[in-house]
């Protein structure tokens, strides 16, 4: 009898493990072709240019237009990502602006009902789009619990929306995470610096759109190093704008941001540094997070701040830039 219990339970047990196992390479794969993750797309919808001198840009972590529920077990009711997206059109489509960069968009992810975000506000005269996959999972189960709350299929990224035309477009994975358990390594999103090259009225800008480790100070700070290094090369010779989520406040210890901040010849959109505006969180801002740096070698700023009318929206604010070819 005992046998027999103990046979029964060890079949039980394979079973179990035999479901995990499965669930685990079915979950981490893909849902499309790695050739896919980076595109560049034309539309041809009507378009409305503020400005031939004066040219405005905006970053914003639009945390697939969840609110304050970003990576969070609370409900998240259709009808909240939905009235978050027509807000936010609202928005972009009185401010008008040239460029738009976006980190934590979905293009077709089951926590965000399956909307390509990108495509919705690409209709507001938006004809020329970069996007870059950084996140592709047939499941992720996080948040852990309760299963219910898990985002299931995601296919998310960063991308940027353009009234003029992308002439080039690269996407570099940056360093991931080291010592991470394998199983949450193959669950995990890439993090990524999205490059651009754009035909402004025959002049040549570089876009860089970066999404930083959220998580790991040391991976962040590794990151950052590598990005700086390629901002540099470019802000030496060409109009250039690196912005993002860079996940670092300057009052950190220590902080990333550093490295950016104490660049020569380098701006800072929206930012004074003994009184500057927070991006994070839409609530109740208390860190800044996002930021729009570019070479003051070749572009002069006009103006600049942290959107607060977008709320919460996203769990982070949008910065906007607005400037000049010098």
């Amino acid at each position: 009898m005992i046998k027999r219990i103990v046979s029964y339970f060890l079949k039980l047990v394979l079973i179990l493990a035999a479901i995990v196992v499965l669930f685990y390479f079915w979950g981490s794969s893909a849902t499309m072709e790695k050739s896919e993750y980076k595109k560049v797309i034309v539309n041809n919808y009507e378009v409305e240019k503020m400005s031939d001198s004066i040219f405005s840009i905006v970053t914003y972590n639009i945390g697939y237009l969840s609110g304050m529920t970003n990576n969070t077990a609370q409900d998240r009711p259709k009808e909240l990502v939905d009235s978050n997206l027509v807000h936010v059109k609202k928005l972009f489509k009185k401010l008008n602006v040239d460029f738009i960069a976006f980190q934590e968009i979905d293009y077709n992810s089951k926590r965000s009902f399956q909307v390509n975000q990108e495509d919705e506000i690409s209709k507001l005269g938006y004809n020329h789009v970069a996007r870059t996959v950084n996140w592709d999972k047939k499941y992720v189960p996080f948040p852990y619990f309760p299963p219910s709350a898990h985002f299931g299929q995601v296919v998310s990224g960063q991308s940027i929306l353009s009234k003029y035309e992308i002439i080039k477009h690269d996407r570099i994975v940056l360093d991931r995470v080291e010592n991470t358990p394998f199983f949450k390594n193959a669950f995990y999103l890439d993090r990524l610096l999205q490059i651009t090259k754009i035909n402004v009225n025959g002049k040549e800008l570089i876009l860089m759109n970066v999404h930083l480790e959220a998580f790991d100070k040391e991976t962040r700070v590794k990151q950052l190093k590598n990005v700086v290094e390629i901002f540099k090369q470019y802000s030496q010779s060409k109009p250039t704008i690196l912005l993002g989520d860079f996940n670092s406040d300057p009052n950190f210890e220590d902080p990333a941001i550093a490295q950016v901040l104490n660049l020569d010849n380098i701006g800072n959109a929206a930012f004074l540094k003994d009184n500057f505006a927070n991006t994070f969180d839409a609530e109740n801002p208390y860190k800044r997070l996002d930021y729009i740096f570019y070479s003051e070698q070749f572009i002069e700023y006009v103006n600049g701040d942290v959107l607060e009318e977008f709320g919460q929206a996203s769990d982070h604010l949008p910065v906007l830039m607005k400037f000049k070819f010098k």
